[in-house]
């Protein structure tokens, strides 16, 4: 992971989600997680631990989404622990993420709670 620039706030995890993700760096994405980190993801389902994240990212990837930044909404910090989100494209459900300080001071995330974007007609 050292070869990673980390996030040293809790907002930069989402800025660099999305640089990593656009360039197809699935094990960039991961770096992004604690080791038993739970993302919720697939739909309905659970991804849970680094190695995994990445396997499910590398899938994911393989089809070239684009992500794009957006303004996060204020995070809230308490101690060692913080709320990051982003408000959802459709004005509905829910996108957060819940980081936490490491010794060295950069932030990862433990859980995850993706926007979950049904498919057209649904």
């Amino acid at each position: 992971m050292s070869e990673y620039e980390k996030a040293m706030r809790p907002e930069d995890l989402t800025r660099l989600f999305v640089e990593r993700s656009n360039a197809g760096d699935a094990a960039g994405v991961a770096a992004l997680y604690e080791e038993d980190a739970v993302l919720a993801y697939p739909p309905g389902g659970e991804t849970v631990g680094r190695e995994a994240i990445r396997v499910l990212w590398e899938k994911v990837l393989a089809n070239r989404p684009r992500f794009e930044q957006e303004p996060p909404l204020p995070t809230l910090v308490s101690g060692d622990i913080a709320l990051t989100s982003t408000p959802p494209r459709d004005g509905a459900g829910a996108r957060a993420q819940v980081a936490r300080r490491q010794a060295d001071g950069s932030w990862l995330r433990l859980l995850d709670q993706p926007e979950f974007v049904s498919p057209a007609g649904s």
